[in-house]
């Protein structure tokens, strides 16, 4: 009696081959998307240019762009890590797309694997742009790119937890309001394009424990006054990320 060999051989595919596909398609998606390309690339590149060439803020000493590039690509991690992965995940969970892709071979932990390695994706492409952006500008960064890359990584982090925690909490339609409403308040009151030496003391206070604030603010200490590791702000972001990701884990319902 004779075997035969089928190929392909039946059965799932390793698990490494799904999450790079998945992260593929989430990548895609993204991109496509007009809405989520307003607000992770048109608006943080706007508010660059114009604040950078009208003088509107009173940004302190030095060029407008040397104060302006380090808080927008902190919000520039924002839009991409919280607002729109917490938009796009809560309509997913509502259309029960989530709840589809739970009953395939693909685990769900591979699942948000996938999509954080499509933001992380989609932020390099924003830092890019962004980059090049503020160089035309003339922005003359300094310090260290370690330093940098360790408070980008924390940063999404924390903002990612705090996404998937609003995106399977909340309805969609209550994700996409408030995720627009919290966008737009840190826009102001987290340090990108208004100085925390506006505000008063006490405000002050409240608004540098948040995360947008830590992770401009320490990316202004690198790249603007060459300052080492800024490890109060990384110590806000470390615990922004495991607070955030911990009740994530936690509290999310995939239906």
């Amino acid at each position: 009696m004779s075997t035969e060999t089928f190929s392909p051989r039946p059965g799932a595919a390793p698990v490494s081959r799904m999450i790079r596909a998945q992260a593929a398609l989430e990548t895609r998606m993204l991109l496509r998307n007009g809405e989520q390309l307003l607000l992770t690339v048109v608006i943080p590149t706007l508010l660059l240019v114009l604040f950078s060439a009208v003088d509107i803020v009173d940004t302190g000493e030095g060029k407008a762009v040397d104060f302006l590039a380090p808080g927008v690509l902190a919000l520039a991690v924002m839009s991409t890590a919280f607002t729109g992965q917490a938009i796009a995940t809560g309509f997913e969970r509502r259309y029960g797309v989530l709840k589809r892709l739970g009953a395939s071979p693909l685990p769900r932990w591979a699942l948000m694997t996938a999509k954080t390695c499509s933001v992380l994706v989609t932020e390099v492409l924003q830092v890019v742009l962004l980059t090049v952006i503020a160089f035309a500008l003339g922005w003359s960064p300094q310090g260290n790119p370690f330093a940098v890359l360790l408070l980008l990584v924390l940063g999404t982090a924390a903002f990612s937890g705090l996404g998937l925690l609003m995106a399977g909490t909340l309805k969609a339609e209550v994700t996409l309001a408030a995720a627009n409403l919290v966008f737009l308040l840190l826009l102001v009151g987290g340090g990108v394009i208004v100085p925390m030496e506006k505000f008063p003391g006490g405000v002050r206070a409240v608004l540098e424990l948040l995360p947008i604030s830590a992770l401009s603010d320490g990316l202004r200490d690198v790249l603007q006054h060459g300052a080492g590791m800024p490890w109060g702000d990384l110590g806000i972001l470390a615990v922004w990320a495991v607070l955030g990701l911990g009740a994530a884990a936690k509290l999310f319902r995939w239906e």
